[in-house]
């Protein structure tokens, strides 16, 4: 009887934890949908850099893995399809910076196989033109951010030689750059930066090996930088809180942030400013993937391009944070 008890009581303890199990695997159902757009036009490649003006996004510059390029390919968010627009003028080059200012594109530094650049370039859409701008005043870089926030633009950060963390604004009126004081962060290369109510947040990045965890509210209007909690510093104490890498890309859909791929990652983290709290989402449902380009059209946010290894990729995709997952959309 003592035996029949015994085994009674092991097999309820076994099944309660295989209830428990399933339980939270149920709770850990990630939210999100990747569906895959307009395959790129242009030769797959990494490192590129875009600027979105109304519904269109210009993708430009990169690297193949054999060439690095200067083509120009504007990406229609609202007929999804592509068309090869005018040539960048600068350099071929990867790494480079950009941002929309104004109803005009801007491209500069970057990095050409040889030489860090600091040339920087205007596009018209309207004529479908470049013409070369004032260089850039700070040191000649790579894998800098650049942004356009409150109607101001923004380059900072990246390598020289050294890992930097400096800020310059651009007057469009002047054609001119100034040096923006305030920046308490670390220094960075391959950080990336997202918008919401004109505010950038910008995080990420790898200063001589280390992921950076620190991440930083801009206020143009104030032009103060403001901490936010670290990337790593989850509220839970959970162990996967794995948000800081480089070479990522960002996006922020109605107030939410997004920072995707990246070295070593698919993975993708919504950002709630209200809260200042990270939530993981479904992971890309394309391959694994660093030096991608992401962008924000309208409320939509883009991944597409990178590389893994030795492979270069021309797909695109469409992140969806309110949709369950579903394979048969791509």
């Amino acid at each position: 009887m003592n035996r029949l008890k015994k085994g009674i009581l092991v097999t309820s303890l076994f099944m309660s934890l295989i209830f428990v199990g399933c339980s939270n695997d149920s709770t850990d159902d990630l939210v999100g949908n990747w569906v895959k757009k307009s395959s790129f036009d242009g030769p797959a490649r990494s490192s590129a850099t875009s600027f979105v003006i109304g519904t269109y996004a210009y993708v430009t510059t990169g690297y193949t893995g054999d060439e690095y390029m200067k083509d120009l390919w504007a990406y229609s968010s609202t007929g999804d399809y592509w068309e090869q627009k005018a040539d960048f003028i600068g350099a071929a080059r990867s790494s480079a910076s950009g941002f929309a200012l104004g109803e005009k594109g801007y491209v500069g530094l970057g990095y050409d196989g040889t030489n860090k650049l600091k040339d920087f370039y205007e596009y018209n859409p309207t004529s479908n033109s470049w013409s070369q701008k004032t260089d850039f005043a700070g040191t000649a870089r790579y894998g800098a951010v650049g942004f356009q926030v409150g109607g101001k633009a923004y380059f900072g950060t990246g390598y020289d030689g050294n890992y930097l963390k400096d800020f310059y604004q651009y007057n469009q009126t002047t054609n001119a750059w100034t040096l923006v004081n305030g920046f308490s962060g670390n220094k960075r290369r391959n950080a990336t930066v997202f918008v919401i109510d004109d505010k950038a947040y910008l995080g990420t990045g790898i200063n001589s090996g280390s992921y950076q965890v620190d991440f930083w509210v801009f206020d143009p209007a104030t032009e103060v930088w403001t901490k936010k909690r670290d990337l790593d510093d989850d509220e839970d104490d959970h162990d996967d809180y794995l948000i800081a890498r480089s070479n990522a890309n960002s996006f922020s859909i109605n107030g939410l942030g997004y920072v995707v791929c990246g070295e070593t990652t698919k993975t993708i983290w919504e950002y709630n400013p209200t809260t200042d709290i990270w939530k993981e989402k479904t992971a890309l449902e394309g391959s694994a993937r660093t030096d991608a380009t992401g962008f924000s059209i309208n409320q939509r946010g883009f991944l597409m391009l990178g590389k893994s290894g030795s492979a270069y990729f021309d797909d695109s995709w469409e992140f969806k944070p309110l949709e369950e997952q579903n394979d048969d959309d791509n």
